[in-house]
């Protein structure tokens, strides 16, 4: 067990280390080593998404504390605990060496370059997951018109519209409730 420990915490240290631009920019990683390793399924990893974005905390850190609670079915906790402090001690490490130079570190043009790249970078990795997920969850992997989840367009459609008409004035958390109330009757009732 304590092995299989140490590989999850190198895994999300590698994850946390190599990984700017927040959650989303981390799915594609954490993908490619879960389910690649065999922890989760791919439908099992867009659940824990699901459940990780609609929990309160940090999305990575939650995806994170999920898988590993999860991998370790008799230390659930340990688990959990490996998982989330391999994510997040990149990012500690990194602000702290940051915080001891910040005074000189923009000053260097090639330190801006590298971080217009690496923004440039997130924004591909995140339309990436967004195409992924939409394929998955509305068209059950399957992109053609006899896999298409007509609920799951209705939904998406609608909060859509909800979050662009009211921007300012409804924030992530109703939309998130509405959203699950909408899924209950579209999937359960209809």
């Amino acid at each position: 067990m304590l092995l299989e420990l140490l590989k999850v915490f190198i895994t999300f240290f590698i994850i946390g280390l190599f990984t700017i631009g927040g959650g989303y920019a981390m799915i594609p990683m954490i993908t490619d080593a879960v389910v690649s390793k065999g922890w989760l399924t791919f439908d099992e990893l867009l659940n824990f998404v699901a459940i990780a974005e609609s929990t309160p905390g940090p999305f990575a850190v939650n995806t994170a504390t999920l898988i590993g609670f999860t991998h370790f079915p008799d230390a659930p906790i340990l688990g959990a605990i490996v998982a989330t402090t391999g994510v997040v001690l990149p990012s500690f490490i990194i602000i702290l060496l940051i915080a001891k130079f910040l005074d000189h570190f923009l000053e260097y043009k090639i330190v801006r370059w590298v971080l217009n790249g690496i923004k440039a970078t997130v924004v591909g990795l995140i339309i990436a997951v967004f195409i992924t997920m939409l394929g998955t969850n509305l068209f059950e992997g399957d992109i053609s018109l006899k896999n298409i989840d007509i609920y799951g367009i209705i939904i998406v459609v609608f909060i859509f519209t909800i979050s662009r008409v009211f921007k300012k004035k409804v924030g992530p958390i109703p939309i998130i409730i509405l959203s699950g109330i909408l899924g209950y009757i579209f999937y359960w009732l209809l």
